[in-house]
């Protein structure tokens, strides 16, 4: 399977995600569309993966326009894709449903809760990293996948091939640090999680994170 990654900052990686494609004997590619504005075609794409950044789908760039005909062309031929944060972001706005600013801006460390059944093998809490200050809303034929406390929509399910995310499941301790030291006054400025960077690195990356990245990666490319 052709995994291709679209990636828009040099400092949120695929993470788990790659060691998932390596371990499942995939071929993952890595646009950068935000530098080169290069992107994958659908006939090329048995999985996309669209990863988080600090930019808005609301935002008047071409590339961004552009990804989100790439996403409706997969949506079409029900083709698995996965995003993270503004990926999920561009997911719902491809199905026509508006991103605007959260209740809560959440950085750092707090649970997200499940909310469905369909996915087996998915914990009832787990502790996931935040990085974000807007919002989707959940698209009317998909399922809420994820709450947290100050954010309910944090997650969705639509049909059985696509994912989206609010925060991250992907990061690894390497990336989490990256992260943290480059976007590091992104967590200080109204931040309603009230961590520091050095104490979001501190916290740690739980084990079971990439276990239930690996479990919703595997539904999705097998249905």
């Amino acid at each position: 399977m052709r995994i291709n990654v679209l990636q828009h900052t040099p400092n949120e990686g695929p993470g788990a995600i790659q060691s998932w494609s390596h371990d499942r004997h995939h071929e993952m590619y890595i646009y950068h569309p935000y530098q080169f504005g290069n992107l994958p075609t659908a006939d090329e794409t048995d999985m996309l993966i669209i990863l988080g950044g600090p930019m808005s789908p609301n935002d008047d760039l071409p590339w961004i326009k552009q990804e989100r005909v790439l996403i409706q062309q997969l949506l079409d031929h029900h083709k698995p894709i996965f995003g993270a944060c503004f990926g999920g972001q561009q997911i719902a706005k491809t199905l026509g449903y508006q991103i605007g600013k959260a209740p809560h801006k959440e950085v750092g460390w707090a649970p997200v809760y499940r909310q469905t059944d369909a996915i087996p093998g998915i914990p009832e809490q787990v502790i996931a990293l935040h990085w974000h200050e807007e919002m989707f809303a959940i698209p009317d034929q998909a399922q809420l996948l994820f709450s947290s406390d100050l954010v309910k929509n944090q997650g969705f399910l639509l049909g059985d091939n696509v994912i989206g995310l609010q925060f991250h499941f992907e990061p690894l301790a390497d990336n989490v640090r990256e992260m943290a030291v480059n976007d590091n006054t992104y967590p200080l400025d109204h931040n309603d999680l009230h961590q520091t960077p050095a104490e979001i690195i501190a916290h740690g990356v739980p084990a079971e994170n990439k276990q239930v990245m690996y479990t919703l990666l595997d539904y999705i490319a097998n249905h």
